[in-house]
């Protein structure tokens, strides 16, 4: 086992340092000196396989958090996942939501639904093929790495187009029985964050914990905030092959939301509240019991079984009017009118096991991985009940609820993946994916006075299958490419809305397409990190949102449905330039510029809006980092432009329904800065620097309907100490 070749590969994804390596006797190991400051490979990518899961010919990317300058108390998307290039972020912090969706290549960025969520390798989202919204998130003070695959992840994970996001939470401190972390932060609009945290070794038993409490006054009025978010593991580690454990994660938060805008609102103050009423909770919980076993140095397996216990719950002023409608008191009866109230529980229960073997192929090494996926889900929507006139959070309803339905999903699903090692420097990964679906719906809606029940049974069986091809020609650099199959079952929410102001096309289908990737990545000594491709992935039967007109009233309204086949292509590079090193490799000290940089071509290439553009698709995204560092000093300025898109498939630039509408373009400067000193680091910050008034959103549902401004200048301070 060659030690600097292990710790090499451990430094270059979390970006740390220079290494200095010296042979003091032939049996001995080189001794490593690792100094605390960053050079070039900010961002780095995911080795041929890992923990028994194959990215071989796969486009991934890797960022250690704790290497990064970022405003880590509100989980700052735009700073955290900036790096990664083309990835949309939606900004809904003004409303309350701080665990901002994510997307790829002009797909949508709402809840990060179209994205494979996990946490420490297992789902997060309720339902991935039910529900895959994303409402909770770890807090990125307690998240070690995080981990993105693109679409080719669909063979390992399951079938989202845009791709697999893990958070991978901190782990308990080597040789060391306990260490206390805490974490204090302020910052404008009434921000204060306290993280801490637990952990240690004792023996054979490894612990860790942390405990996170925020509180925000929100820079809209009516926008108020306050999470808790935990999380506690307990690992035993019964021998070098057996190790096992459970961990459970947790959120509890409750937030006032300000309602969304039209554009005349907007444009004339993007600070404005329409609702004063609506509020939203949605508690979390998840239960992960974990066993890994290495009965050989050549095999690995894993097993991972998950219960998610969750819910929702809303009250709020939507409909009657829209975003434009004022919430005010009625003057005849003196009293608000009733809002509208629905409560979601949520259920899911999932085991995964995973098997992979090294195995000899002629003069090389070979690795087989293989595994299957086993989930139930089961999912329980009341809405549309009459709640109260009162302005707090208040769920009771007067009579029966507008809709109450029951749904399940179940799932099996086992895979294959084998990388072929054709010789030292060429390999070829065939994976293949087999998905049993079965989804039922029960229960009762009320539409017009009239009562509809269904009793919906729907089973579907798919096969997704891929290749990958890998060629390195030199030590650290290598030519990828990939295609994989994709496809996305309609979701509950497509099928009977929750909050949503559009109404739903009763002949809804599948989604179906695939991805593909060519790219060319690696790193030249210390200066110089790189990752240049292209992608193309079709997606058809896309579920989307546009605008039609009422027959009878001639009024326009937004509906959901199948608006035709998509096309998105086009470039994703990242470049990282150490200028610093690049002159001198030995400088104890780092001045590195960044960019990530996209071109996005999405367009419908059938149907009524042939050669329209994606919804919430920006055609360019770059972002561009300043980064000095020495061993104590790191601060980062980084340059955010995301270029227009279109709320709806029709690309109308306004409407009278603030769902449809043009995106402007935007430009955002974030600056973050971090002092260490032995056990202490001060930290500081400035986000939308030039307070910037902008939106990334228009939304027929929550914390709408209608625009949701994105949040103007903010400041933040705060200081880390260890124990």
């Amino acid at each position: 086992m060659n030690f600097n070749k292990i710790m090499f590969t451990l430094l270059t994804l979390a970006g740390l340092q220079t290494i200095k390596a010296q042979e003091n006797t032939e049996n001995s190991l080189k001794e490593v000196i690792v100094k605390g400051f960053k050079t070039v490979n900010g961002i780095g990518h995911l080795p041929d396989s890992k923990d028994g899961i194959i990215y071989a010919g796969k486009k991934s990317e890797i960022i250690l958090v704790d290497s990064l300058d970022a405003n880590k108390a509100v989980n700052n998307t735009r700073q955290i996942l900036g790096r990664i290039p083309g990835l949309n972020i939606v900004e809904t912090e003004s409303s309350g939501f701080t665990a901002n969706g994510i997307a790829t290549r002009g797909l949508n960025p709402s809840q990060s639904v179209e994205m494979n969520t996990r946490q420490n390798g297992y789902n997060i989202s309720a339902d991935i093929y039910g529900y895959n919204e994303s409402y909770y998130i770890p807090p990125m003070e307690a998240v070690n790495r995080i981990e993105l695959v693109r679409g080719a992840a669909s063979l390992q994970f399951g079938s989202q187009f845009g791709g697999l996001v893990n958070y991978v939470i901190k782990d308990a401190p080597k040789n060391k029985p306990f260490e206390f972390i805490t974490s204090q932060t302020i910052g404008s609009y009434g921000l204060f964050n306290s993280f801490n945290s637990v952990g240690g070794n004792h023996k054979k038993i490894g612990y860790y914990g942390f405990l996170q409490y925020r509180n925000m006054e929100g820079y809209r009025p009516n926008s108020q905030q306050s999470q808790v978010s935990g999380f506690g593991k307990i690992q035993y580690n019964h021998s070098k092959k057996l190790n096992f454990g459970i961990e459970y994660s947790l959120l509890r938060n409750k937030i006032k939301m300000p309602g969304g805008l039209t554009d005349s609102l907007f444009y004339a103050n993007p600070k404005a509240s329409t609702r004063a009423r609506n509020w939203l909770k949605s508690p979390w919980n998840i239960i992960t019991a974990y066993a890994n076993y290495t009965p050989s140095e050549n095999s690995t397996l894993s097993i991972k079984s998950t219960y998610l216990f969750s819910g929702r719950s809303l009250v709020w002023r939507n409909e009657d009017g829209g975003a434009g409608a004022t919430d005010g008191i009625d003057p005849i009866t003196g009293a608000y009118v009733p809002r509208e109230v629905g409560i979601e529980k949520m259920n899911n229960t999932t085991t995964e096991i995973r098997y992979s073997q090294n195995y000899s192929l002629g003069n090389q090494k070979s690795t087989f991985a293989s595994g299957v996926r086993q989930s139930h889900a089961w999912f329980k929507r009341q809405g549309g009940g009459e709640g109260t006139t009162n302005s707090d959070f208040d769920s009771s309803i007067i009579g029966d609820w507008g809709y109450d339905l029951d749904f399940t999903t179940t799932n099996l699903a086992p895979f294959v993946e084998n990388i072929f090692k054709v010789s030292k420097n060429f390999t070829v990964t065939p994976g293949f994916r087999f998905e049993y679906l079965r989804s039922t719906a029960k229960g009762y809606k009320e539409v017009e006075g009239d009562i509809q029940l269904t009793d919906e049974v729907r089973n579907r069986t798919f096969a997704l299958a891929g290749i990958g091809l890998e060629l390195k020609p030199g030590k650290n650099t290598s030519l990828y490419a990939n295609i994989s199959q994709a496809y996305r079952p309609i979701d509950y929410s497509q099928l009977e809305p929750f909050g949503t102001s559009s109404k739903i096309d009763p002949n809804l289908k599948d989604s179906k397409g695939f991805n593909s990737d060519l790219g060319y990545r690696g790193t030249i000594r210390n200066y110089l990190n790189f990752d240049i491709g292209g992608f193309y992935m079709a997606y058809n039967k896309r579920i989307g949102v546009t605008l039609a007109t009422d027959p009878i009233t001639g009024d326009y309204y937004s509906i959901r449905k199948n608006i035709a086949n998509s096309v998105h292509q086009g470039i994703e590079n990242y470049i990282e330039f150490n200028i610093l090193k690049y002159f001198n490799s030995q400088s104890d000290f780092g001045l590195s510029i960044f960019n990530s940089f996209s071109y996005i071509n999405a367009k419908y290439t059938t149907g009524e809006f042939k050669g329209k553009r994606v919804e919430a698709a920006a055609e360019t995204i770059n972002r561009v980092g300043l980064i000095f560092s020495t061993s104590k000093l790191s601060t980062t300025l980084q340059y955010n432009y995301v270029g227009d898109a279109y709320g709806d498939a029709s690309n109308v630039m306004t409407s009278e329904d603030p769902v449809a509408g043009h995106i402007p373009s935007y430009t955002v400067l974030d600056w973050s800065a971090s002092y260490k000193l032995n056990n202490l680091a001060i930290k500081l910050g400035a986000n939308n620097l030039a307070d910037k008034s902008y939106f990334t959103r228009r939304t027929d549902e929550y914390p709408g309907p209608g625009i949701i401004p994105a949040v103007g200048r903010s400041f933040y301070l705060g200081f880390t100490a260890k124990f």
